[in-house]
């Protein structure tokens, strides 16, 4: 689902990723790990494309990503569902038109764009707060939203870049267990982090990162 083989990125010649390598299969749930600068959030954006590789191969969900035209990224990424830790939802829109919004620049009847939105809201839990604006939500309701709106479109992948730095902990593990469901249902995700406390006890494959490179890889 997500294969990464000699992967090298750099900016200004400096290393940012080094001969990179790993397979993730579908339907796995993965978390990425390492101190900040040891790459993650760049690993993340090239596989959705928003960084290009400069050395090596990537092959997500079947499509070789260092080869996509510009005109193509668009429907590889309505493959890869995307978490972002500062949410960036837009504040006077409401959580209905935060979600739909891919929809609509996709071009979607209004009606099957209702269906999508009204069941991804059912999935994340915030079918109450359908038109409450999202700047009066509370961080965990945000990031809900932000994982309603990854996964309208039913992506088969979903990335997640430290998708619980600005929550509490008690909200976290309501995040967390949010990405195990989504998981259980088919999704392969991978979840970039710091936060050792997710993943030490999770029974999860954890890649860690350090000096740009992979430092071990431990599947249980």
């Amino acid at each position: 689902m997500i294969q990464f083989s000699n992967v090298s990125k750099f900016y200004d010649e400096q290393i940012v990723l080094k001969d990179i390598s790993f397979n993730i299969e579908k339907g796995d749930l993965v978390y990425l790990t390492g101190p900040s600068g040891s790459g993650k959030t760049t690993l993340l954006k090239l596989v959705y494309r928003a960084e290009h590789p400069d050395d090596g191969q990537i092959l997500v969900a079947g499509w070789d990503v260092a080869k996509l035209r510009q005109k193509t990224i668009p429907f590889l990424r309505r493959n890869v569902g995307i978490v972002f830790q500062d949410f960036r939802l837009l504040p006077n829109k409401t959580v209905f038109d935060n979600i739909a919004i891919a929809l609509r620049i996709q071009g979607l009847d209004p009606r099957l764009i209702n269906e999508k939105v009204n069941d991804a809201l059912n999935d994340v839990g915030l079918k109450h707060k359908s038109h409450a604006l999202s700047q009066h939500l509370s961080g965990g309701e945000q990031q809900r939203v932000v994982i309603g709106r990854a996964m309208v479109s039913k992506p088969t992948v979903l990335l997640a870049d430290e998708p619980t730095g600005n929550l509490d902990v008690e909200t976290a593990d309501i995040v967390i267990k949010l990405f195990k469901e989504i998981n259980a249902r088919g999704t392969t995700v991978l979840i970039a982090t710091h936060n050792r406390e997710l993943f030490m006890t999770s029974g999860r494959r954890v890649i860690f990162l350090r000096d740009s490179a992979i430092e071990k890889d431990i599947i249980p």
